[in-house]
């Protein structure tokens, strides 16, 4: 049977979601067991319990007891599960808490007890940065919650935030990687970033670190967070520097990414045309004020209308928002948001824009909305309802806008995170 415009686009984005879960991603990344020693399990980010969960079905098949086996995945909360010897634990995300500190202080123990027969098995995903949180000296848990809103508040991109966030820590740009040498390190990673850059993803605890105290410096002047004496000092050209290429506790580490954002974007595609519409790849890896980009892409919509294709316009990447108002919402809720506006009731279009994590913005909370789905009702219905457009934008309160009409996308933790998923359906 011929499916509806929003059921087309919830099979495209759930496909892109399956793309990039663990179950499909993982095993065929995994190393074999060490000949002798243990297999040490450190994970973090939102896909860390259902990567340690695969992970350990694996070696299990492969004839390894559970005596081998230890580690512990930190991951948001709402986001875990059971991985027998492996522990996970539930933390704060994007804003940390004391959970995360706990267990990430646990993983630095259990990094710092590897032998050089063990092997050292590093599980990133996005949220990452977030879950495996422990301040470096003379840096409590409230000044670097206070330093990430402010970041977030910003619109600063992703990779200028984690430049940051490595001057703050004690697991981060490399120095995961240093408390594990001299075993054997493997990273698995599941890529949320644009341009899949591994110093970037889960700010990059088991690899070399290119980016200095200077760049970072430089950062917090652009975006204009306010930092503590101790925070400063922890980014003068003085301070102990993070691990740099040709650093030799990488000497034994291997790195490798399993899924990328623009994977989920290729099985997105694929789905489109069983749906009946003809792929247009936008970009993977799409940055930019997510008004912005709405309009851009509002202004694609009309050209391919006038050309009179039925299509699938298609994106990812990691948008941003300025906020300047008090409402609630995300990128992925924004962008919805603003294109409605651009598209003005444009006839037979629908959308969907959807954090691949199933959360975008929100409170923390599981059940936080993944992002919107528009059509060329959406305005005549707010306008029915009393519900102004414009100014719910201008206040940044696109999740305020989408609960009036119940057009939020609530998908729940997906257990994965390849960042944002934006369809167009033209028909």
């Amino acid at each position: 049977m011929p499916t509806s415009p929003r059921e087309s686009l919830r099979s495209i984005f759930d496909a892109a979601v399956a793309a990039a879960h663990p179950q499909a991603c993982l095993p065929a990344h995994l190393p074999p067991a060490p000949e002798q020693g243990r297999i040490i399990i450190l994970g973090a980010g939102k896909a860390a319990a259902s990567m340690s969960e695969v992970a350990l079905a694996h070696y299990r098949a492969q004839g390894i007891d559970d005596a081998r086996i230890t580690g512990l995945a930190v991951t948001r909360h709402g986001y875990g599960g059971a991985a027998g010897p492996i522990r996970i634990v539930e933390a704060g995300h994007p804003v940390p808490d004391e959970a995360g500190i706990a267990a990430t202080r646990e993983t630095l123990a259990l990094a710092g007890s590897a032998m050089a027969e063990d092997l050292v098995l590093v599980l990133l995903s996005g949220g990452g940065s977030a879950n495996w949180i422990a301040p470096a000296e003379g840096i409590d848990l409230a000044e670097k919650q206070a330093i990430t809103r402010a970041l977030l508040r910003s619109g600063a991109p992703i990779d200028a935030i984690n430049t940051v966030r490595k001057r703050l820590s004690q697991i981060k740009g490399g120095r995961l990687a240093r408390a594990a040498s001299p075993a054997r390190i493997v990273t698995l990673a599941i890529s949320d970033v644009p341009r899949d850059d591994p110093a970037v993803i889960a700010s990059g605890p088991s690899v070399p670190d290119p980016t200095t105290h200077a760049e970072a410096r430089a950062l917090i002047e652009r975006y204009g967070v306010a930092l503590s004496d101790a925070a400063q000092a922890l980014m003068r050209d003085d301070a102990p520097e993070t691990p740099k290429p040709g650093d030799p506790v990488f000497a034994e580490s291997r790195f490798s990414i399993i899924a990328r954002p623009q994977d989920a974007m290729d099985a997105a595609c694929a789905q489109a045309r069983r749906e009946g519409y003809e792929p247009v790849m936008l970009g993977a890896d799409l940055e930019g004020e997510a008004r912005a980009v709405a309009a851009a892409h509002a202004g694609d919509v009309r050209e391919i209308r006038r050309a009179g294709k039925r299509a699938a316009l298609i994106s990812g990447g990691e948008l941003t928002v300025t906020i300047t108002g008090e409402g609630r919402g995300g990128p992925n809720q924004e962008y919805a948001l603003a294109l409605a506006l651009a598209l003005d009731g444009l006839p037979r279009v629908a959308a969907l824009s959807g954090d691949t994590d199933g959360t975008d913005g929100g409170i923390g909370a599981a059940d936080d909305p993944a992002g919107a789905i528009i059509d060329d009702t959406t305005l005549s219905r707010a306008h029915a309802k009393g519900v102004d457009a414009q100014r719910y934008l201008s206040e940044n309160d696109s999740t305020g806008f989408f609960t009036a009409l119940d057009d939020l996308l609530i998908p729940g933790p997906t257990r994965t995170n390849v960042n944002d998923c934006r369809i167009i359906l033209i028909d």
